[in-house]
Order: C-alpha cells, then sequence, then structure tokens
C-alpha cells in the first residue's frame, strides 16, 4: 500500500529549495498580488483517505481546472450532442488564442481552451433556470462542501481584462455556435473561473472522475463512459500547449489553471492536487509540474 504521506512530504522538502518558482498570472489583476512562495499538495485515494501538506487547505483560483467541472455538467445534460458544438481535439495554441476557430466555424477545438469553455457555458446558460446559482449548486454537491464560492473580486477583475475573451464569444456568435446573450454568457463564465477552492476541496470534487462518475458520497453524476472521456480530454488537453509535456513527465489525466493549482488522477486509485502560484511560460504551474511528476515517479503509479 502506497504511504502518500510519506512521499508528499518528501516532495515538498525536495521543492522547498527550488528559487525560480515561475511568474504569476500578472495579466489578472487580482491573482498578481498572491504570494508566489505559497505551494500545497493534498491527495486522496479511492478509500477516501487524505493526505495534505504545506498550503493545501489554503482556498485559491481555480480558474480553468472549472472547465473539467462545466464540461462535465454540461455532458451530462446533453450526451453525446455536446460533441456537435465543441470538438475533442488538442489545440497546439495557447489557452486563449482565436487562430483556429474562423477556420472551423465557430467550433472551438476541445473544451479546455477559452473557446471551448465559453461555448459549454453558453450550453449550461441555457439549461440551467440560474446558471451561476445551479452550476456553484453542482460543485458543491460533488464535493460534499457548502463552504465553495465565486470569488467575486477575482470575476470583477477578469470582467475587466478579458478582452480576448469577449472577443472570442462575439466570433463564436457570428458563426450560430453562441446561443444567448453574449455578456450574460461570459458574466457566467468569468464566475465559473473565479470558483475558490483549495487542494483538499478540488480532490473531492475531482473524485468522480476517478471514481467512475461517482462521487464521494456514492451520487452518481456521470456514467462510467462520460468519465472515461472527460479523463481523456484531460490527458489530451488539460494543459493547453504543453498537455503532451504533461502527459509524457507525469502520465496522468489532469487540469491546470492560472492560479497554479494542478488536478490530476489515476482512475480507481487516487486524486491529488497541487498550488503553487508561480507559472511556467505555457502558464502552467511551475513547481506543481515537477511536484506531480515526482509523485508518479515515486509511487509508480500512473497510466502508463
Amino acid at each position: 500500500m502506497t504511504d502518500f504521506q510519506e512521499v508528499i512530504e518528501k516532495i515538498a522538502r525536495s521543492l522547498d529549495s527550488v528559487e525560480d518558482r515561475g511568474t504569476v498570472a500578472s495579466y489578472i489583476p487580482e491573482l498578481a498580488q498572491v504570494d508566489k512562495n505559497k505551494f500545497g499538495i493534498y491527495v486522496t485515494d479511492a478509500a477516501n483517505h487524505g493526505y495534505g501538506v504545506g498550503d493545501a487547505d489554503q482556498g485559491f483560483s481555480i480558474q480553468s481546472i472549472s472547465k473539467a467541472l462545466s464540461v462535465a455538467q454540461a455532458f451530462a445534460i446533453l450526451g453525446d450532442k455536446l460533441w456537435q458544438r465543441v470538438d475533442v481535439e488538442p489545440s497546439g495554441d495557447p489557452f486563449n488564442h482565436l487562430s483556429l476557430l474562423e477556420q472551423e466555424n465557430g467550433i472551438p477545438r476541445n473544451p479546455f481552451i477559452n473557446a471551448g469553455a465559453i461555448v459549454v457555458a453558453d450550453v449550461l446558460f441555457s439549461h440551467l433556470d440560474n446558471p451561476k446559482k445551479d452550476f456553484l449548486s453542482y460543485v458543491r454537491n460533488i464535493a460534499n462542501d457548502e463552504s465553495i464560492d465565486y470569488d467575486e473580486k477575482v470575476a470583477i477583475s477578469e470582467v475587466k481584462t478579458g478582452f480576448k475573451n469577449i472577443a472570442a464569444a462575439n466570433l463564436i456568435k457570428s458563426f450560430g455556435n453562441i446561443e444567448n446573450d453574449v455578456d450574460d454568457v461570459l458574466d457566467f463564465y468569468f464566475h465559473q473561473c473565479s470558483l475558490k477552492m483549495s487542494c483538499r476541496q478540488l480532490t473531492h470534487a475531482f473524485y468522480f472522475f476517478m471514481n467512475g462518475g461517482k462521487c464521494q458520497q456514492g451520487r452518481k453524476y456521470l456514467t462510467s463512459s462520460q468519465a472515461k472521456r472527460i479523463n481523456a480530454i484531460m490527458l489530451t488537453c488539460g494543459f493547453y500547449d504543453e498537455a503532451g509535456e504533461f502527459a509524457f513527465e507525469v502520465g496522468l489525466p489532469g487540469k491546470s489553471g492560472v492560479g497554479g493549482g494542478i488536478v490530476a488522477l489515476l482512475p480507481n486509485k487516487f486524486c491529488a492536487a497541487t498550488w503553487s502560484p508561480g507559472l511556467n511560460a505555457k502558464g502552467n504551474s511551475k513547481l506543481g509540474m515537477k511536484a506531480l511528476e515526482q509523485l508518479t515517479t515515486l509511487t509508480g503509479l500512473s497510466i502508463f
């Protein structure tokens, strides 16, 4: 049996002396204020045992990690019809690029680039009675945690600086792949990205991806087939144009966010989350990538 506590403590010690911790995401003003020396890691195993070290219980802006949760909710509602509006192919481009949208008639490459997540937000906006409230309830329910909430300061900060997202949404709208008012969809999307959670909470929320669609309380949110497909998209697209590198170095499905968080999982074994706000050139947590590479190396647990 793997001693996750011993492993993550060893990882934390090895990273403690690392001087180059990357750069925080300054283009969102609220994120620019975060201390890049923060580091946390938390693991929840298949038996619901938890192991944490460092700042694993400090909340942070999960940003694009939320895209895995929104696409799960949309997939459960629409089924395979969802893939008529957003593809499942790696983009090979940074998360906020628009170049492929016009070439591909407003169908985003995958649900984890910003354009794809905006289409998913539009799907949810069409099907939820109160999108912001209902999505938050969904996340709280799968994590079994009523304390999870939006960070309104971050949401406002994103609205003020989200010019490329506004451009992407209007371009997609011009092709008919946004059904609702662009401003309404973007308000929902910006709030989705502003969710504040800790590493511990993220492993609880992502447990159902690791557990065939069932959360820690045994409630079914996805079929096992749907969970498998979202895990596949996380493996191939979860790290923007560094997804291949993450698969090569870590070997797990996962999702990153520019708030410095990363969640990764091994089906039927464990779910792990790291937080270190300093990002590498691709927009992924510098120490988080190193920590998860060490996790799979030290435990010998990956999908490969």
